[in-house]
């Protein structure tokens, strides 16, 4: 952990620094395997699963069977607390569900629009040494609710070929029974192209590793949407003299065992608080099953002391971090200038471990400081709004002339006689 103590403004850049990626190598690899995939379909999506997750298989599907096995093995406990989260989630959600909106922008002039839901979606679920089967809650719950027709689900396989049995579990309590034992850049590849077995999809969505998120960008070069640029974990922790340096610092932690690429940063005016929660973090390290992973994140963190609160939220907005855990006094002050965030938690009991699990908000959010332009995923994220309009005669003639003025002005006379040959026919008929 690095502690930076009132920095110049001039150096926030380079504080602010993600983890860097070999961008070049990750185009090249995600360009060969979607060129396989395209080729020679599940016999690649094979062929890479074998060479990168080390399993041979040769059905890519989940069976009735394995589903029926990943019941039986889950915990009842763990069942119920998955069940406890699904409520909430699905309670967020479906008050996120919007009704038509219609407006008479002119005498006769009808608009409205209507929310359609995306046909076909893939959803990605990470697995490697955590397998997330809390994703499976916030992509397909919103999904469902949608109404998406085709929802399939791909996530890696474990070692001995499984895919591990909560996040089974969970697909179908979500309505979700089609599953592929497809991960990494290979099964984005496939969701885009579509195989034999894997069928092609209209919108990916879901977290993963940079080789994930590359090849989720080079999926929408091929016409199929994406959620956002989703990569390593994240999280800011914006406090005061006020904060618990233990919450704060088992909060940090929380986020890098994430992954070794993950980054937690800590802002702070109070000048103390650095050097409390770098100890405190210390302590709690030592304590983690993950603590390898954890401490390798904790190598790209950094606890930076401002003094001003308008530099501290300046700062805040610079970084645009996935999660924003703000614990200070002057709350509001933070939350009227902040421009961008992911998920926002406030206060002291408000971890991020809750919006990752279960208070009902998408943990699907933006990295790598896309919170600038994107949102986290939300039940938005699978509907497509498509317009409507309905005009009637009258309602023709009161807009008509400035039609024509317009059209005639930028030079598309086609455009100016579809509505002037209907503005003589008005005319003709109210003459008799």
């Amino acid at each position: 952990m690095e502690i930076i103590r009132n920095p110049e403004r001039a150096s926030w850049k380079t504080i602010l620094t993600r983890p860097a990626q070999d961008a070049s190598s990750l185009r090249e690899t995600v360009e060969y395997i979607f060129k396989e995939v395209q080729q020679q379909g599940d016999r690649a999506v094979r062929q890479f699963t074998e060479k990168y997750d080390g399993i041979r298989q040769e059905n890519l599907l989940v069976s009735g069977e394995d589903f029926e096995r990943a019941d039986n093995e889950v915990d009842e406990n763990l069942k119920q607390a998955i069940q406890a989260a699904r409520l909430n989630i699905e309670l967020f959600h479906q008050k996120q569900k919007s009704s038509v909106i219609r407006v008479e922008t002119a005498p006769g002039v009808e608009c409205w629009q209507e929310k359609k839901p995306i046909e076909k979606v893939g959803l990605y679920i990470p697995g490697g040494s955590a397998p997330l089967f809390s994703t499976v809650l916030m992509l397909a719950i919103p999904a469902r609710i949608a109404g998406c027709q085709e929802i399939i689900l791909c996530t890696p396989p474990l070692a001995d070929g499984s895919i591990h049995p909560a996040i089974l579990y969970t697909a179908r309590l979500c309505g979700i029974n089609v599953v592929y034992k497809a991960g990494g850049i290979q099964a984005i590849a496939a969701m885009t192209w579509g195989t034999t077995s894997i069928p092609a999809v209209y919108k990916i969505f879901g977290p993963g590793n940079q080789y994930v998120t590359a090849a989720k960008q080079r999926a929408s070069l091929q016409g199929v949407a994406i959620d956002m640029p989703a990569g390593p974990s994240e999280l800011l922790v914006m406090a005061d003299a006020t904060a618990d340096p233990a919450f704060v610092a088992a909060d940090l932690l929380s986020q890098a065992e994430h992954g070794p690429d993950s980054q937690v940063i800590l802002v702070t005016t109070c000048p103390e608080l650095p050097d409390l929660v770098a100890a405190e973090v210390e302590k709690q390290l030592a304590e983690l099953p993950r603590k390898e992973i954890a401490a390798k994140a904790m190598e790209n963190s950094k606890l930076v002391s401002i003094e001003k609160a308008e530099d501290a939220i300046q700062l805040v907005n610079d970084y645009a971090p996935e999660h924003l855990i703000i614990v200070c006094e002057e709350e509001a002050y933070y939350l009227r200038h902040l421009r961008n965030a992911g998920s926002v938690f406030l206060g002291a009991y408000s971890p991020e471990s809750a919006g990752d699990y279960a208070s009902g908000t998408n943990h699907t959010l933006p990295t790598n400081g896309y919170a600038r332009q994107y949102s986290g995923v939300n039940l938005d994220s699978f509907l497509k709004s498509i317009t409507f309009q309905r005009i009637s005669k009258s309602g023709l003639a009161n807009i008509g002339p400035t039609i024509e003025i317009m059209a005639a002005a930028e030079g598309l006379t086609g455009h100016k006689n579809a509505v002037s040959l209907r503005m003589k026919r008005i005319q003709d008929d109210s003459r008799y």
